[in-house]
């Protein structure tokens, strides 16, 4: 898809069919994910990919809605903050580079057809237990990945004049 269009159309998918994602349709978005930039290119990130079947129940303790476990994947985006590069003043980009890599992840399921939605409002300590999370692995978002079942709404958005400053 053109990539204007494609910012323009995606959007945060709640409700998925229940429908199996093509094997080479998931690898070209994780391939997505792996080709995003990062501080120093360092790459000092890990995609977790949760099979949601037979673990719904268990997935609902990260998060609750019914529509996160709908899909057949839950993708996990973590951050090792000790592999992170970190600006001179002690700014660690783990988290930065985590974001990039979900952008670039949802962007390209939305290419691919797929739905998604960034969930950030999860429980981390319950992520950790669940995912068997080393100190270091820091859980930043979470997205379902599968075919959406619901339509996408009217985009609100600022105006571009109330969000960019021009320095002359």
């Amino acid at each position: 898809m053109e990539f204007s269009r494609l910012i323009r159309e995606r959007y945060s998918a709640r409700a998925y069919l229940d429908k199996p994602v093509e094997e080479e349709k998931l690898r070209r978005v994780l391939e997505a994910a792996v080709l995003a930039p990062t501080a120093a290119n360092w790459q000092a990130f890990r995609l977790i990919i949760i099979s949601t079947a037979g673990r719904k129940e268990q997935l609902k303790k990260i998060y609750s809605r019914d529509w996160f476990t709908q899909p057949p994947y839950v993708i996990c985006v973590c951050s090792l903050r000790s592999e992170s590069w970190t600006r001179k003043d002690g700014k660690n980009y783990g988290e930065v580079d985590a974001a990039i890599v979900m952008d670039h992840l949802i962007l390209a399921a939305a290419n691919e057809g797929l739905g998604t939605c960034w969930v950030g409002a999860f429980d981390p300590q319950a992520a950790r237990e669940i995912l068997d999370l080393s100190d270091d692995g820091e859980p930043v978002a979470f997205t379902p990945l599968g075919y959406a079942a619901d339509e996408p709404g009217a985009k609100k958005r600022k105006r571009l004049e109330d969000l960019v400053r021009f320095e002359p």
